[in-house]
């Protein structure tokens, strides 16, 4: 690499400092203090302060989830850059997920029906919603919480899917009526789009590569194909704050979210998934805290220390 390369070093930024001249970037995300403030913002006409909190909980779940996800690749990826890569884009996902919670938190104390809502009308924090819940208070989407089996090509279909559909989500979410959402979106669009690109350069180099490269990503896209479904289901918490102008109608995404994989996929000379979706329970999946037996293993290895020592700082 020559001097003038600097532009494309994958590696620059871990020795430049944030906006906020904070050389602890890599431990944290954190969240600004204007943006800090908006979590106690009122709860917009016409929305139920439970509705809010547990669409807040939907966005920041997804987030959560596949960021840990993400992070298992650390000491793991085939290249040190893709380790940086993907840990980067863990990190944006963890920022999201962070404001989110602490909003759903919030929101979730002023609600009458909040079995969790303390004497002080105070509900939880975005630690205790992390590391204390159930995998049953858990609402995010199946896909966030696949495991990869280390196969990078798997790895790289679920991200491509994901930041596709989160993407066009966020695009629309820009304009919620709830003050939080609404710069969550306009910060996650930027970031969604750095993953979405990624994920596409990585299916692209992959599926138009070498005999071997181009069935591992055939074979990703298959593990992850039945679970895309869920993506564009309403469930009733949605279909109500679309009505207060705070969320969006998942299923106005699909025809976006189909062309946007289908060019990919056709370009990279792979063959759109022919796969069943998987099947709800009762008509309930992840939005109502019903999930496949690997949400489990996600959090075992996510709570454990906040769990083996409760309250506890360093």
């Amino acid at each position: 690499m020559t001097g003038t390369d600097t532009d494309e070093n994958a590696y620059q930024a871990l020795s430049e400092t944030t906006a906020h001249d904070d050389p602890r970037w890599a431990f944290g995300t954190g969240m600004d203090d204007e943006l800090a403030a908006e979590i106690t913002a009122a709860v917009p006409d016409g929305a139920d302060p439970a509705d809010l909190a547990l669409y807040c909980l939907m966005l920041g779940d997804d987030a959560l989830v596949i960021s840990h996800r993400l992070s298992e690749w650390v000491s793991n990826a085939p290249e040190l850059e893709e380790e940086v890569a993907l840990a980067n884009t863990a990190l944006d996902l963890l920022g999201q997920a962070r404001i989110l919670l602490s909003r759903g938190g919030h929101v979730e104390g002023l609600s009458s029906t909040a079995a969790s809502a303390g004497p002080d009308g105070r509900g939880r924090d975005e630690d205790a919603l992390a590391y204390f819940r159930t995998e049953t208070d858990f609402r995010n989407v199946a896909i966030a919480e696949l495991s990869d089996d280390r196969d990078f090509g798997q790895a790289i279909a679920r991200l491509l899917v994901f930041s596709t559909w989160r993407l066009a989500l966020l695009y629309r979410l820009q304009t919620s009526a709830d003050p939080v959402i609404a710069a969550v979106a306009v910060k996650g669009v930027r970031e969604l789009a750095y993953h979405r690109d990624y994920a596409a350069r990585w299916t692209l180099r992959l599926g138009d590569g070498t005999d071997e490269s181009h069935r591992r990503m055939q074979a990703g896209l298959d593990a992850v194909w039945p679970y895309v479904d869920e993506l564009f289901r309403t469930s009733d918490v949605e279909r109500r704050l679309v009505g207060a102008d705070v969320a969006v109608d998942p299923a106005e995404l699909r025809e976006e979210v189909d062309a946007v994989l289908d060019e990919v996929i056709g370009r990279a000379t792979l063959t759109r998934p022919q796969r069943a979706a998987a099947g709800t329970i009762g008509g309930r999946g992840g939005r109502h805290g019903v999930h496949t037996e690997q949400l489990g293993n996600v959090l075992a290895t996510m709570q454990a220390l906040a769990r083996a020592h409760p309250g506890a700082s360093w």
